[in-house]
């Protein structure tokens, strides 16, 4: 299948802007050309024709750090402090979901997802077999990470890395990454096999860190060292991976995170929410330290709009950093689409540019909001929302186009089925 959008603005590896379209074959971009046709006219002989309306192409937005199937908790526990949260109300109501409650939750943070223009999604969850199905029967894109606590039992590490093996060849959309939960739900002796894992693999390993400054004094208390000392001096750093939140953080771990090539995976709304702080991407990203953004669950964001972290993301460093010049809203596209890609290995979908996968969204610039045009850019991290979404494309095929899902499960029977499913947690 070819396909070729026209009449365009696209947004280029360089984040220039260029009018012209691209054209598509199967699950690649085939080219980008400026102007009416592309010059290879053999690469643009195609099955289907777009016309772009003067709209924008852009490469999809990549959720750095979330837990789909949370969309249960949606407004069922909010306004309250992180550990009354957790304990009374996110973990009790977790401890009833079924494979049935998995699979469609996650569904309905697909739906989400795609008309929000995010293509691809880190998910951290549960029932790993369930997330699988759902993205694969979604069409949707998805790289799920290893959670591991030492409650899980004994062969915690050992189930991880079966779920590593299975999941690389499971489908060409789905992926597994190496990961734990926390420092705080760890001892040493799980922290010590999960490197030696990630040696073995040769592969990055991923976990929540220094998230609250009850977590990050706790670590001091319990080891006498941060979060990031404690991972760097076991070994579970060899191969570089990431941190979600990183909130709170001093030169000493932010030095740690860009000499160990360590990913920042910010969540600037879930750590508002719930009171946790602003981390210092600014001066992370001075340091050398990959920065990327996520939502987060929707029990603790609640939406998952990578539009709203994105300006989160660049008006909070400002007011950190007490500078209105900080984090320029180019910044924030940029971990939003790049940096996100990047953080969990999705280098094949970070940009438009030929040979990429075809992982493109469509930005309507004739929204009230994103006029006019004198910075599209800006226009899209300081007034863009959701609702400028036209079109995302994923792999190749289009899953939503102006308020039209085309997943293989009409969308509202999933949100009826969710709805549903709803009784189960009274």
């Amino acid at each position: 299948m070819k396909t070729k959008f026209y009449n365009a603005k696209v947004l280029r590896k360089d984040f220039t802007i260029t009018n012209g379209g691209l054209c598509v074959k199967d699950d690649k971009i085939a080219c980008v050309f400026e102007g009416d046709k592309c010059d290879s006219e053999k690469e643009c002989v195609f099955d289907k024709a777009v016309d772009c309306g003067g709209n924008m192409l852009i490469p999809g937005f990549k959720n750095a750090h979330t837990h789909s199937a949370m969309t249960f908790l949606r407004s069922r526990a909010d306004d309250l402090p992180l550990q009354e949260w957790l304990h009374e109300q996110v973990f009790p109501q977790e401890a009833k979901l079924t494979d049935e409650h998995v699979y469609w939750f996650t569904k309905l943070a697909i739906l989400e997802y795609i008309s929000g223009g995010t293509t691809a999604a880190f998910d951290m969850y549960m029932k790993p077999e369930l997330v699988a199905s759902a993205a694969k029967d979604t069409g949707f894109r998805i790289t799920m990470c290893g959670s591991v606590m030492d409650f899980d039992g004994d062969d915690a590490v050992e189930r991880m890395c079966g779920c590593y093996e299975r999941y690389n060849k499971y489908d060409p959309l789905v992926a597994y990454k190496l990961g734990f939960h926390a420092e705080y739900t760890n001892g040493i002796n799980n922290l010590k096999e999960l490197a030696r894992t990630s040696v073995e693999h040769k592969a990055p390993i991923y976990a929540h860190m220094s998230e609250t400054k009850v977590e990050h004094d706790g670590c001091y208390e319990r080891h006498g060292k941060s979060p990031s000392a404690l991972f760097a001096e076991n070994g579970l750093w060899e191969h570089g991976g990431g941190v979600f939140h990183a909130v709170h953080v001093d030169k000493n771990d932010i030095k740690l995170m860009a000499d160990k090539n360590i990913w920042a995976i910010s969540n600037p709304g879930s750590n508002l929410k719930l009171a946790s702080g602003i981390a210092p991407l600014t001066q992370m990203q001075e340091a050398g330290v990959g920065i990327a953004l996520g939502t987060d669950g929707a029990a603790s964001n609640n939406a998952l709009s990578m539009f709203r972290e994105m300006h989160l993301a660049c008006t909070l460093q400002k007011y950190l950093t007490n500078d209105a010049s900080a984090c320029p809203a180019f910044n924030a596209l940029e971990w939003a689409v790049c940096g996100s890609a990047k953080a969990f290995g999705l280098d094949a979908c970070d940009c438009i540019e030929p040979g990429k996968k075809a992982d493109i969204v469509m930005l309507d610039l004739n929204r009230p909001s994103m006029r006019p045009h004198n910075n599209i850019v800006k226009n899209i991290v300081y007034s863009g929302d959701t609702s400028v979404v036209k079109m995302t494309m994923v792999n190749g095929k289009i899953l939503y186009k102006d308020g039209e899902f085309f997943t293989r499960d009409n969308a509202q029977m999933i949100i009826e089925k969710c709805e549903g499913l709803m009784k189960d947690f009274e």
